[in-house]
């Protein structure tokens, strides 16, 4: 399923967030959002998400749900939002739940799941015996159960540790290549939107605008191999050049409120 943004705009009474915001996601694709603070980049994935009503422009879902689906849409934030007096199969479960499933399949779907996160030896643990890493990854988990036409993330290894991040990531790029999710993916991290997406949308100041759609052309399964370093440092380095001066701009205005 494709995510087709034509002339989006938002504000938030007066303030003007996001203005004539025009990309498409394309099926099975990762689309990352980068931008100095306050651009919308949030604001942008609540409204593809449903969580706001959208004011101008038009947000378009087009085409088929994989097979399975159970739901259309599914989000992945920063908070791991786990129930803690659920184990990690029963906060998976959770996203299960609401839908028309029997006990074997349900139970299926939730042990390929956790296999695919590399939960299997977890089932059983609460969430406060695990790790930041491994709650994410819980998450995540809970997320992909229900098999979704599209994943919308807001900033979801931002909570961790740089080497527990760097895992996530190569979790992510695993996942994706088997389920081909397309995914719309918010970030103030330049090398985790050089190591995941397929495109990088890099958005202005607010009211947020796309300056540049940068693809990054390097395959996703082989971004961590040493030969491609230097290309990838070099789109990071395009990136923070692109958004630099109004981030420095975006820190001011944030410390002075």
């Amino acid at each position: 399923m494709q995510v087709v943004l034509e002339e989006v705009g938002y504000a938030y009474g007066d303030l003007p967030v996001l203005d004539g915001v025009s990309f498409t996601v394309a099926e099975g694709e990762t689309a990352a959002l980068i931008g100095p603070s306050g651009c919308g980049k949030s604001t942008l994935l609540n409204l593809v998400g449903g969580l706001l009503p959208q004011q101008g422009g038009r947000i378009r879902m087009v085409g088929a749900a994989p097979a399975g689906c159970l739901n259309p849409l599914t989000f992945v934030f920063q908070d791991f939002a786990l129930l803690p007096w659920r184990s990690v199969a029963g906060n998976v479960a959770l996203a299960l739940e609401p839908h028309k499933l029997g006990k074997a399949a349900r139970e299926a779907r939730i042990n390929e799941v956790l296999r695919l996160c590399g939960l299997a030896d977890f089932a059983d643990a609460l969430p406060k015996q695990l790790s930041g890493g491994m709650r994410q990854r819980v998450g995540i988990a809970r997320a992909v159960a229900v098999r979704p036409a599209v994943m919308l993330m807001d900033e979801p290894l931002s909570a961790l540790d740089a080497q527990t991040r760097e895992l996530l990531m190569e979790d992510l790029v695993a996942i994706w290549s088997r389920e081909r999710t397309t995914t719309l993916y918010v970030t103030h991290n330049l090398n985790e939107a050089v190591r995941l997406a397929d495109h990088v949308v890099v958005l202005s100041r607010r009211p947020g605008r796309i300056k540049r759609i940068v693809p990054v052309t390097v395959p996703v399964a082989e971004r961590g191999r040493p030969e491609h370093a230097v290309a990838l440092q070099a789109l990071h380095d395009e990136l923070w050049t692109l958004i630099k001066a109004e981030a420095q701009v975006a820190d001011r205005e944030v410390q002075d409120v």
